[in-house]
């Protein structure tokens, strides 16, 4: 079997024309037959692709032949095959969307780099303060031993989220992370800017943590939430702890799904027990929706669904009547 790779990276660097760059880079990654999504920037490039491992070796290579993107550094992962259905290279005003007042350069401003072996010595200072820069429910599938968990959905809530909570954090050294690095970025120079003093970055993010030959991934607790097919990847090689929680029963789980609705489409962690027991819905509304998805997929009939909402009635003693 011919062996595949994930590559995830970013670059901050200025791009003169990112639509056209976008076009030729689109040509180029289709050439060499790579799946995947690539966001493009004046301030630079941000992807996640998977190739064959020639292939992606290929693309590696002839990326830091360009003088723009010579130091990127790129995160490997061994898969199976594709990880993605297509090839996208998409033009946007950000790399990652904050819409801050006055952006942040982090070529100018970013918080302090910390290699995985410093950050995992500073998580465990009494001082320290962590904070997931990522959305809820990637931290919900695993994080930090200790980590604070903002109350945001998209990373542009985040800003607000600080400065509605801000009395956590001052006077406190503060520790940053997200999946690749590149949202800390912006995140902890963001910090510097609003006064913080002692902002720092895992450089690099959890996926490069986890792969580190020293700390191994070690305090971190569940998964990382990947944005592919895979959806979830491994990153404490010492132990693993699953801090995943069944959206309808509580129990431990680290299986994600979107609610059947399609008008929701709401991620939720749910067994496959009661992805069938609920209809993939994650509440009554979207159970009796008329575009229920999994009612659809499975050809329920009327009866069937019926019976099923009768037995979540009786088993979770709540109304379900249509």
């Amino acid at each position: 079997m011919e062996k595949y790779q994930v590559l995830l990276y970013y670059n901050y660097v200025h791009l003169e024309d990112p639509e056209g760059f976008a076009k030729e880079h689109l040509d180029f990654c289709n050439e060499l037959g790579l799946k995947g999504r690539i966001l493009v920037a004046e301030e630079g490039m941000n992807g996640t692709v998977s190739g064959t491992e020639e292939a992606t070796n290929k693309y590696m290579e002839a990326m830091h032949k360009d003088p723009r993107f010579a130091d990127m550094m790129f995160k490997v992962d061994e898969a199976e095959g594709h990880t993605f259905k297509k090839m996208h290279v998409r033009p946007r005003p950000e790399l990652v969307t904050l819409r801050l007042e006055n952006d942040i350069n982090p070529k100018e401003t970013t918080g302090n780099y910390l290699t995985p072996k410093e950050f995992y010595e500073a998580m465990q200072d009494e001082d320290t303060v962590v904070i997931d820069a990522r959305n809820d429910y990637e931290y919900d599938l695993g994080h930090f031993r200790g980590a604070i968990r903002p109350d945001i959905h998209t990373f542009r809530e985040l800003p607000e989220w600080i400065e509605e909570n801000k009395e956590q954090f001052e006077d406190k050294r503060i520790l940053t992370y997200c999946t690749g690095g590149i949202r800390c970025e912006k995140f902890s120079g963001w910090l510097v800017e609003k006064g913080f003093e002692d902002v720092n970055q895992l450089h690099g993010g959890i996926a490069t943590y986890g792969k580190d030959p020293e700390v191994q991934g070690e305090l971190w607790d569940g998964q990382m939430y990947v944005f592919d097919e895979r959806i979830s990847v491994p990153i404490n090689r010492k132990e693993h702890v699953i801090v995943g929680k069944d959206y309808f029963d509580g129990t431990p789980c680290e299986r994600y799904v979107n609610c059947a609705n399609p008008d929701c489409n709401k991620q939720i962690l749910c067994s496959e027990e009661n992805e069938h027991k609920y209809m993939r819905g994650c509440t009554h509304e979207c159970r009796v929706s008329p575009r229920n998805m999994y009612v659809k997929e499975h050809g329920l009939t009327e009866a069937e669904i019926q019976a099923r909402l009768q037995r979540i009635e009786e088993e979770d003693n709540v109304t379900t009547a249509m």
